[in-house]
């Protein structure tokens, strides 16, 4: 039973953006009730993060364009409603903490709202605590919040809305930056806060993880459209198993339908180079901390080589940035050496190292900065003096690989999240480094598009090895020929999918979970002699 006093009625709600051509969202009408999980699911830039807008009040106050409809909250509009009495209702947790991140330290972020509510200073601190404990990570409390890993970030801008006590929580992509057991622990939380009057709705490709939690009801979006919206049951039989990620067995049963995928030839500019020749990259004996007194990285030793695919796993905090950031010569050891073709670190500008590796920030924020997509893209290549015409191809070939050809002259900070990764992605794609090194590509992305451009990447022959950070099992297990497990600073895994993801125990120690599509590789392996996709499966 719903009403016009129910939580949050959304009534009729489209929006169109100022400085974009078509609405974002067209004529969204749905309610929920007190307890209440909704989880929001659908393919990158569907107009799911619009709608999370239009409910906490940034469009129109922050974002500009044409709105219609109606978005009550307890039976009253929120349209005259201030931003400050909006947060006090309803908690939002961005996508990119980034963003959302202020104070310097942990304990003054999760303390900001409350701060700015004028609050008794012993009612600040105990509500910051009482939400610190709530996500287990009390422990980080004192930190920096700058050099705190990305979904150590996740979590302390969650903490920062849970001590606000809002009446619904509007979470948009909460699992993205987080390790598989944090993210089993993050979903917990929520439906403890659930089950105790919240009202939550979800914003989440990691569908297979939200499902554990049994979400009342799921809302599936597609152009800017609701196409279903009900119980979790009947959600397989209504979406593009491609866009939104189902269990593995479920896709398996779909995929026998469909034609078998191409079989890809992995990084052809591999071949004739010789894989016996000096490493490309190789850490000797590497040591670093941040601050004197707190080493990151011990003692890590190993050589990345032609013709590698590598997935770094790990739990958040464990260093794996860190890491990847010495091979690209952002920081510098505190003791040992990386040598880059040979060549010491500490002898090589950043510039001069980035014709050999060409990285990913995790955050999109982080590196778009001009006008539009395509001046985005052509910066690398034209500061690395590639012939004009040369440009314009790389330009478009990096455009068409991460499904963003027709978002050329827009500008990139007006692109979703999800979008404005896969073009920092192809940003470093247009530079045709030798190396190609990602943080946490998938973040923000839907199935579809991250199946394609990885398919797409790996067959690029301008690279000769690859290098990407994950939290998602199953992206190592289908795309990865080796993987490094990393754990407080230290290389603790070093082999074959097949070697490393089969100890579960092991999995367990460095905070990752055994997924559908790992289980039934697993079961399969002896037929199979390698892992695959769950579509590849469906064929064997």
């Amino acid at each position: 039973m719903t009403s016009a006093t129910s939580p949050l009625v959304v009534d009729n709600l489209s929006f169109r953006y100022r400085d974009r051509q078509g609405a974002a969202i067209h004529n969204i009408s749905f309610t929920v009730n007190a307890g209440e999980v909704l989880l929001i699911a659908g393919a990158s830039g569907c107009g799911k993060t619009t709608l999370v807008r239009c409910i906490n009040g940034l469009i129109p106050r922050s974002y500009k364009g044409e709105m219609s409809g109606k978005v009550l909250v307890l039976g009253e509009d929120v349209q005259d409603w201030k931003l400050s009495q909006i947060s006090q209702k309803i908690g939002t947790v961005l996508q990119d903490p980034e963003r959302q991140i202020l104070g310097t330290k942990v304990v003054t972020e999760v303390a900001f709202g409350l701060e700015n509510l004028g609050m008794p200073r012993d009612e600040i601190f105990s509500r910051v605590d009482e939400a610190l404990n709530f996500l287990k990570i009390q422990h980080l409390r004192d930190r920096e919040t700058f050099n705190l890993s990305g979904g150590e970030k996740q979590k302390v801008a969650l903490a920062g809305v849970l001590a606000m006590r809002p009446s619904i929580l509007l979470l948009d992509e909460p699992l993205a930056s987080l390790d598989p057991a944090s993210a089993q622990e993050s979903l917990d939380a929520v439906r403890m806060l659930a089950d105790t009057g919240m009202t939550v709705l979800m914003v989440e490709h990691r569908v297979e993880d939200v499902l554990r939690i049994k979400p009342e009801r799921v809302m599936f979006i597609s152009e800017g459209e609701v196409r279903y919206l009900g119980e979790v049951a009947g959600l397989s039989k209504v979406v593009n198993y491609h866009e939104v990620k189902l269990p593995a067995e479920d896709i398996v049963e779909r995929a026998k339908r469909e034609p078998a995928p191409v079989e890809i030839n992995v990084l052809p500019g591999v071949a004739g180079k010789g894989a016996g020749k000096e490493a490309l990259v190789k850490f000797q004996d590497v040591t670093f901390g941040y601050e004197s007194e707190r080493e990151v990285l011990h003692g890590i030793n190993l050589e990345i080589n032609r013709g590698d695919v590598i997935a770094i796993l790990g739990p958040n905090g464990a260093g794996k940035t860190t890491f990847v950031k010495h091979a690209i010569g952002l920081l510098k050891p505190k003791s040992g050496k990386v040598l880059v073709d040979g060549r010491d670190t500490r002898e090589a500008s950043v510039a001069e190292i980035a014709r050999t590796l060409g990285y990913v920030f995790q955050s999109p924020s982080h590196m778009l900065f001009a006008p539009t997509v395509h001046e985005e893209l052509s910066f690398g290549p034209l500061n690395m003096k590639h012939p004009k015409e040369q440009i314009e191809l790389e330009v478009k070939e990096a455009l068409k690989i991460v499904n963003l050809s027709e978002k050329e002259n827009d500008p990139p900070l007006a692109l979703s999240f999800g979008q404005q990764k896969r073009v920092s992605i192809a940003a470093i794609l247009a530079m045709r480094s030798k190396i190609l090194v990602m943080d946490e590509p998938t973040a923000g992305q839907d199935y579809q598009n991250y199946m394609n451009f990885m398919n797409s990447i790996l067959q690029l022959p301008s690279f000769e090895a690859i290098l990407f950070i994950t939290h998602d099992v199953d992206l190592a297990l289908i795309f990865a020929n080796r993987i490094l497990m990393v754990n407080d600073g230290r290389l603790v895994a070093d082999g074959t999918p097949q070697d490393v993801l089969r100890d579960f125990d092991r999995l367990k120690a460095n905070r990752l979970v055994p997924t559908s599509l790992l289980a039934l590789n697993i079961k399969r392996l002896s037929t199979t002699g390698r892992f695959m996709s769950a579509e590849a499966l469906a064929h064997t």
